[in-house]
Parts: C-alpha cells; structure tokens; sequence
C-alpha cells in the first residue's frame, strides 16, 4: 500500500504546530497502525529527520496508552483502540491525517503526545475505600448480586485512554469518571466513600477544564471498550444523592 499521511507536528507545549505531509510506501495490511508510523519513524531516521513522537505500551489494547484521532476519528475506522487497528482498514493510495487527542485538559507535549495527568488527579480525587481488608477476603464472605458484580465489571473495563474525551464536541470525561463512579458504587466495598467520592470527582473534572456533557453519546461511540452511556445517568444519580446528604 501507498499513503500519505498528514501528521501533526508540535516541537512542545507552548510551540506553534502544524500538519507535515510524508509519503509511505509497500506498507503491508497486515501491520498495527503503530507498526506503520514505526516504519515512517524509521524512513524519518534514514532521511535525517525527528522521528513523530507518539504515546504507546503494551499495543495490546489494554493500557490506554496508545490515543490518536485519524482522520477526525478517535482511535480511527474502527470501535478499538490504535494500537489494535490494522492498515487494512485502510486503502491503498489513501490519505490519513492523524493528529493528538484535542481538550484543553490535554495539553499537547510533542506532537501526537499529550499530557492525560488530569485523568489520574480525577482518580486521585476518589479516594480510597475504608474498608480494612486485611489479608484476601474470602470470595463468597460478601454477597453480591450477579448482576451488580457484572455491571461492576463490564464498567471497569475502561483503560482511561481518553477517546471518550477527544470525541466529544464539549471535551467531556464523564464517561470516563462515569465508569469509574459505577465501578465501585455497585459494589458493597464502595459505598463508605461513595458520596464524598463522586462530589470530589465531578470537583476535580471541572477544574481541569473538561466541558460539561449533554447527552450526544460521541463519547461512547468511540469508546474502544464500549461503555455504556447509562453510567454518565449513574453519576448524575449519585450527585445529586450526594448533594441532598449535605455533600
């Protein structure tokens, strides 16, 4: 295959950025969407060039490290992460832009590389559960519904990658703290903390500059983990629960 590819370029924080244009050439449909930009770097490396600076780890969809939006879509073509994307999502002679997630509370550090630290202060915000587990618990001393404990599980799937954020047109996390709000709040383990934990959240998830969510379901749509809007409802719930306990 033959591509050009449209790459955001941005030397730091505070720099001016702009769209680069290089070709590529015989990249194979069978490699990861990170294995072709590797390629580019390594053609940019050959020629004299700064290689494109990009997030990735594991590139097994599981640490939400790896985040682009190409061609305006977060992770791309396809509902899965950018790691696990394959370039025979994509056509041959094809142009891809690609550039990094787009929030205020993501700031741009190297081209396609951006700052997610507001995620871990929202976590942070959580706390933890005051519960004294001592050593492992047995599995079956605290009964839980099965279908609370399935909902508790599907939710916590989410990587905290941060599409969630980049697909929305108001650059909301409240899918994101969502999953997490609901994560521990179907669980008896969660519930000590459960109204200091979503006022303190929603706290710090305004003050990084995430915008407000209304409902247009970008958000889960672009999750490569599919969760579901209803848990954004869930934290509107234990909000509001929260705030008439005095919180």
């Amino acid at each position: 295959m033959k591509l050009t590819l449209k790459i955001w370029r941005q030397d730091g924080p505070t720099a001016e950025g702009a769209i680069h244009t290089y070709q590529l050439d015989d990249v194979s449909p069978d490699m990861s969407f990170l294995e072709m930009l590797d390629v580019l770097n390594e053609q940019l490396n050959a020629e004299g060039e700064e290689p494109i600076a990009f997030d990735s780890d594991c590139r097994e969809g599981i640490c939400g490290m790896c985040g682009l939006m190409i061609n305006g879509d977060a992770h791309g073509p396809e509902v899965t992460t950018t790691c696990q994307l394959h370039m025979r999502s994509f056509s041959d002679g094809e142009t891809i832009t690609i550039e990094p997630w787009r929030s205020e509370a993501f700031p741009v550090l190297k081209d396609l590389v951006v700052d997610r630290s507001a995620f871990d202060r929202i976590i942070q915000q959580g706390g933890y559960i005051s519960v004294n587990t001592g050593s492992a618990p047995e599995a079956h001393s605290v009964p839980v519904p099965r279908d609370d404990a399935l909902r508790a599980f599907n939710v916590a799937t989410c990587i905290g990658c941060g599409a969630c954020v980049a697909a929305c047109p108001n650059g909301s996390a409240s899918l994101f703290m969502g999953a997490k709000i609901t994560h521990l709040g179907e669980l008896p383990q969660g519930q000590p903390e459960r109204d200091s934990r979503v006022v303190n959240m929603v706290a710090q998830h305004d003050h990084e500059g995430f915008g407000g969510c209304t409902n247009i379901g970008a958000c889960t749509a672009a999750c490569p983990k599919e969760i579901p809007l209803d848990v954004i409802s869930q934290l509107n719930k234990d909000l509001r629960t929260a705030i008439k306990h005095g919180h």
